[in-house]
């Protein structure tokens, strides 16, 4: 697979999710809590969520086990964007225990275990890791 501009944009957007994640959920703990910074990185790394799981759609690989070149890890495709809709949700209702189980769920999920898959052989970054 070769280094495209959607795959260049979803990289990007994963990578700043990753890295974005942890400073948001930072924000709203301890005994100094940070609303308008909480706010300000979650809305971006909601944005970098939404910006990674609409490129995804367009990144197809024929390589490994797949349906129209869709693989087992596009399914996190739905499950992003489902989280999200019933994170602010939660929000909206005032159920903010929902709204930061969900968030971290989300985090946990689609950043670090779907990023852990991108680092196998036969993936794009896996290939460039481990390539000797």
């Amino acid at each position: 697979m070769q280094m495209t501009p959607t795959i260049a944009v979803h990289m990007a957007a994963a990578l700043t999710a990753v890295a974005l994640g942890p400073l948001a959920l930072w924000a709203r703990l301890g005994r100094t809590k940070r609303p308008r910074l909480h706010r300000a990185l979650g809305y971006a790394w909601v944005t970098c969520m939404i910006a990674a799981a609409l490129t995804a759609l367009f990144i197809r690989d024929f390589n490994l086990p797949n349906i129209a070149g869709y693989t087992p890890i596009h399914l996190l495709i739905p499950l992003t964007l489902g989280s999200l809709f019933f994170a602010f949700r939660f929000l909206a209702k005032g159920n903010i225990p929902g709204h930061r189980k969900t968030m971290q769920w989300l985090y946990f999920n689609a950043c670090i275990v779907a990023g852990a898959f991108t680092l196998l052989p036969g993936r794009y970054l896996g290939d460039w890791l481990w390539a000797v």
